[in-house]
């Protein structure tokens, strides 16, 4: 378990590499581009284990290596552990939640919303929206919904009711306004997501919004927050969303490169070791919970 001081900035060490994701929400938005990512890794993206249509698109767009904030979290985010990572822009913060999301979608013929992810302005809303369109590309089954301000309610609130996404992308006040009128359910989320999440938790009103949807969602999801800048004041709140860990013992601090993300409680009855590569939790038996049910 870390210390709230624990929680380091990945610093730029790495040169830039043309062959690491571009998960970048910012550069997506100027234009398509081919890999403009830090990437320090031999390990490719098959490694992950990801589906073969994920892997498809990954190749599409001429990715090769994941970065190093990629390698760290994207086999701990598909394991469904809640996430707290803080990585400075250009690293594919972006990248790691929509592929660890992507990957776990599995009930696509229900038309529930599985995956809601905010972020603190319309413009990262869209981009973050067109990064799921990328990347699953070749899961045609898969929808994706982005709601802000500044647009009709309506047009939103039809879309809801007529074809459901599976994956919401919005910002904190129009998405609170569709909650609140009943036309958004979130009874089946199984994602809860926040970019830039400083930029939101900062804000007491803004705040407030997140924690009012928050409150809405299911006790069991997975729970990713990521910054590039998150302050000594800022990490206990953005903690507060988390499995807590007196309740949850399974509390995991996976460290990389000098650097850390937080890793939460592991929400399966695997006890797996963060400094494991991914082949290995494959070889690994599951071991019940204490005081877990029956066989």
């Amino acid at each position: 378990m870390a210390d709230n001081d624990d929680l380091l900035d990945y610093e730029d060490e790495e040169q830039p590499d043309q062959t690491a994701v571009d998960g970048s929400a910012e550069g997506t938005a100027k234009k398509e581009v081919k890999g403009t990512y830090v990437s320090i890794h031999s390990s490719g993206f098959r490694d992950f284990l990801l589906k073969p249509e994920i892997l498809r698109a990954i190749v599409d767009c001429g990715f090769e290596h994941p970065s190093e904030v990629q390698h760290e979290c994207i086999p701990q985010a598909v394991l469904g552990m809640d996430i707290l990572c803080q990585a400075k822009s250009g690293m594919g913060k972006t990248a790691v939640f929509v592929l660890a999301t992507l990957q776990q979608l599995e009930n696509t013929a229900e038309n529930s919303v599985f995956v809601l992810v905010m972020c603190h302005t319309r413009e990262l809303a869209f981009q973050i929206s067109k990064e799921y369109e990328r990347f699953s590309k070749y899961m045609p089954q898969i929808k994706v919904g982005v709601f802000f301000g500044g647009l009709p309610i309506q047009k939103d609130e039809e879309v809801l009711k007529n074809n459901c996404p599976h994956i919401v992308v919005g910002t904190p006040g129009r998405i609170l306004a569709l909650v609140r009128s009943k036309k958004l359910n979130l009874k089946n989320l199984k994602h809860f997501v926040l970019d830039e999440c400083d930029k939101m938790l900062e804000l007491l009103d803004m705040r407030k919004d997140v924690q009012e949807i928050f409150r809405d969602t299911p006790h069991n999801k997975q729970v990713m927050m990521f910054s590039a800048t998150l302050s000594k004041e800022i990490r206990p709140v953005c903690k507060k969303f988390m499995q807590d860990v007196i309740r949850n013992p399974l509390h995991l601090v996976s460290y990389c490169g000098g650097s850390i993300c937080h890793l939460s409680a592991i929400p399966t009855t695997f006890l797996l070791s963060a400094a494991l590569p991914l082949q290995a939790y494959l070889s690994c038996h599951p071991i019940p919970l204490v005081g877990g049910g029956g066989s």
